[in-house]
């Protein structure tokens, strides 16, 4: 089986970025970094503004959730954080990954689905794309993004791993990605803000259960003590997953933070 090959990117203008999005966005580029995340909270704890953006071309450091690692070659992916001081309360702030996600999923099309708390995916096999990171430190909140835009098949890290380029996806240049991607973040995110962080009032909550494929599926769920199996019904008030367990019983509300794995028959 043949893929497609793409020549390598030319390094994302930030500074044509900003000036696209009015001003609302800081766009800041470096050829290589540990983590975007971790320089965001640094400069989050320096007093750094909310609304700037770091992208790297290459991120040496990068880690998913619960420590994995997030590994893309030298200008073949979208790796960037996006450092926001929300206003709504502490509590609310775990609608954030999903809000990323479904920002990114609206930027990409209809193909797009997420996988409940913070994966994209993409094609017949609903391979992973992109994942998310959410993180917090000194009253400010960094998101992180990594987006496989033309990796082959041959540099990404698992085979159950995906890129725009090997699915046919029309757009694969990042400062547009970056562009559109942020616009709609900023949609999403307003209104989250303007609602005080009410998922449900600000229409997050409904727009993220339409492209959410974790809901109705069977799912197992690594607790610190327990696998829990089951099916994902819905998302709580939080965010949180809802699970039915197998064999009945009451639901049982599942935090981002405690799950090590949920496996599912994507649909």
């Amino acid at each position: 089986m043949t893929h497609p090959r793409h020549e390598p990117a030319q390094p994302l203008d930030a500074d044509a970025v900003t000036a696209r999005l009015a001003g609302r966005w800081l766009v800041e580029a470096v050829p290589e970094t540990g983590s975007t995340n971790a320089d965001l909270l640094a400069a989050a704890a320096a007093g750094a503004a909310a609304g700037t953006v770091l992208v790297a071309e290459l991120q040496s450091g990068g880690r998913g959730r619960l420590g994995r690692s997030w590994v893309s070659p030298a200008g073949k992916g979208l790796t960037f954080s996006v450092l926001l001081r929300p206003a709504p309360p502490a509590p609310t702030w775990g609608w954030l990954p999903l809000l990323t996600g479904l920002a990114l999923a609206r930027t990409l099309g209809p193909a797009a689905r997420l996988k409940w708390p913070n994966d994209l995916l993409l094609g017949p096999r609903g391979a992973k794309a992109a994942g998310i990171l959410v993180q917090s430190g000194a009253g400010a909140v960094v998101v992180g993004v990594g987006l496989n835009v033309v990796t082959s098949q041959a540099e990404l890290p698992v085979e159950t791993a995906t890129s725009l380029l090997l699915e046919g996806h029309r757009e694969l240049d990042r400062a547009e990605l970056l562009v559109d991607f942020l616009g709609r973040f900023d949609g999403l995110y307003t209104a989250w803000q303007a609602h005080g962080g009410d998922a449900g009032s600000s229409g997050l909550a409904s727009g993220y259960r339409a492209v959410c494929a974790t809901l109705g599926s069977e799912v197992s769920v690594e607790l610190g003590s327990h696998v829990l199996l089951g099916r994902a019904l819905d998302l709580d008030e939080g965010g949180r997953l809802l699970v039915r367990p197998t064999g009945g019983g009451a639901l049982v509300p599942v935090a981002a933070g405690d799950v090590t794995h949920v496996r599912g028959v994507i649909r």
